[in-house]
């Protein structure tokens, strides 16, 4: 049921990309209990005016024109143990597998009830049992 929406730099290369959507899925079975096959994912490359972030930094944090934004989009309910677990796994994940910064691994998630997803078909597949 997670959404990935995954937002990188226009000249980020096509193996790193495919390595971030790849550690994302698999922060998500490994941690919070995703099911299999449940990788939905939109991924945005963008001019370098179009990813903005304070070059000051930010919560003693410092960035790169190499940021990466993911907002994973997933049902409510999940501790705040859990989310932590995912925000180190992407975050480790990420700089293992690409060497970028775990510094510049920006994570937002957002959570939503059962009932706010369809899959298809106009159909609410997580509907309410009454």
């Amino acid at each position: 049921m997670p959404l990935a929406r995954i937002d990188v730099a226009a000249d980020t290369p096509t193996q790193t990309v495919a390595a971030i959507s790849d550690v994302v899925y698999q922060a998500m079975l490994d941690t919070a209990n995703v099911p299999p096959h449940d990788k939905f994912q939109v991924i945005n490359r963008h001019a370098s005016d179009e990813l903005v972030y304070p070059a000051e930094g930010y919560l003693g944090l410092t960035y790169t024109p190499d940021i990466v934004f993911i907002q994973i989009t997933w049902n409510a309910g999940r501790t705040v143990e859990v989310k932590q677990a995912f925000y180190q796994a992407v975050a480790e994940g990420i700089h293992a597998r690409t060497g970028l910064r775990k510094e510049d691994v920006w994570i937002s998630l957002v959570d939503v009830k059962r009932e706010d997803w369809s899959f298809g078909n106009g159909e609410m597949q997580y509907a309410p049992q009454a």
